[in-house]
């Protein structure tokens, strides 16, 4: 259990577990689509940025990057860059491959890419590299009061 889960069904949210096999070294999202026989662009990464203001996440499609102005003004704040792996594991406490939107340490600003609401479902990381999670859209953006804007590329 990952505090993602343990988040999720203390909310009583409707989700999917979806496990599949991967190492450190892999491309994350194309590796889970692939092994979970999904399209690339419903498989969303969880990005860690920061600026003067603090830190943003963003959910992008792991098919595209994410355009750091666009989300910028979706965060309402001056300018962001993406902040450094090791970084974004002391802020969220999952390690990179594995880091969910779902129980961070911290609160922070989230903003899911647009695209999210076309699918019925989209995975996002469990909490683990090699696990995702099934939610829609709409779930994501109640429980984390997500921002939703077109951020990606």
């Amino acid at each position: 259990m990952t505090p993602a889960i343990l988040f999720l069904e203390k909310q009583y949210a409707v989700f999917t577990l979806h496990p599949y096999e991967c190492s450190a070294q892999d491309d994350f999202g194309a590796h889970a689509a692939s092994q979970l026989h999904v399209p690339l662009n419903q498989v969303f990464k969880t990005l860690l940025t920061e600026g003067e203001q603090g830190a943003v996440v963003a959910l992008v499609p792991s098919s595209n990057k994410v355009n750091l102005k666009r989300l910028a003004k979706a965060a309402g704040v001056k300018k962001l860059e993406m902040m450094p792996p090791a970084k974004a594991e002391r802020l969220t406490g999952y390690k990179v491959g594995g880091i969910s939107p779902f129980a961070q340490k911290k609160r922070l600003i989230t903003v899911v890419d647009a695209s999210a609401l076309q699918h019925t479902e989209i995975l996002v990381s469990g909490g683990k590299r090699g696990l995702s999670l099934g939610v829609s859209a709409d779930l994501l953006q109640k429980l984390l009061e997500a921002l939703i804007a077109d951020i990606a590329e």
